[in-house]
């Protein structure tokens, strides 16, 4: 699937063909991962982190458990993001995340291209990332039966983004710096 011609051609910033069948399964696949995310309800943080990396294709194997809980939990805290649901992400394997970010709830995350969050990065409710456009020109945009492109998104280390902040496709914010409530870029 990731090796497809238009997965290639999305990731790389070109139009491509969104519907097509290897898009529309992975798409569905991280529907059904963010869904099972974010109807866990009160579970172990261990497990949380099982659904995450579920939803960004991360296959690396867990530390052992340990019997204290407190423990157990200290052990993601230098390999893993918190994230709070809800949450919904496009395809999810082009999303990565440093250790130590949290991700408030209600994330919204179009990644059509890469998209990188650095470490220690604090986000707001209701933050949202459009890697994903379209094209300008309504002949070549053509409604669903137009192509869509991208652009990546990339988020430093030691970045705050503030509630209901929109970052659109293309856009950095760049290490320690601050993005207010509201805004947009």
């Amino acid at each position: 699937m990731t090796t497809s011609k238009e997965w290639q051609k999305m990731l790389n910033g070109e139009l491509y063909w969104a519907w097509d069948e290897d898009l529309q399964v992975n798409r569905e696949r991280c529907k059904l991962a963010c869904q099972r995310f974010n109807e866990a309800g009160q579970v172990s943080r261990r497990r949380r982190i099982e659904l995450w990396r579920d939803i960004i294709g991360d296959t690396r194997p867990l530390p052992p458990p340990l019997t204290d809980t407190k423990a157990d939990e200290d052990q993601f805290k230098d390999t893993d993001p918190f994230v709070d649901p809800p949450i919904s992400i496009d395809h999810g394997l082009n999303s990565k995340v440093g250790k130590g970010t949290f991700l408030n709830f209600n994330l919204l995350v179009l990644d059509t291209c890469l998209v990188t969050i650095g470490e220690r990065v604090l986000f707001g409710p209701n933050v949202s990332i459009y890697g994903a456009t379209h094209p300008m020109d309504p002949a070549v945009r053509r409604g669903l039966e137009g192509p869509e492109a991208g652009k990546e998104v990339h988020v430093e280390d030691d970045v705050w983004i503030g509630g209901s902040v929109i970052i659109l496709a293309g856009c950095a914010a760049f290490s320690f710096c601050c993005w207010e409530s509201g805004t947009g870029d």
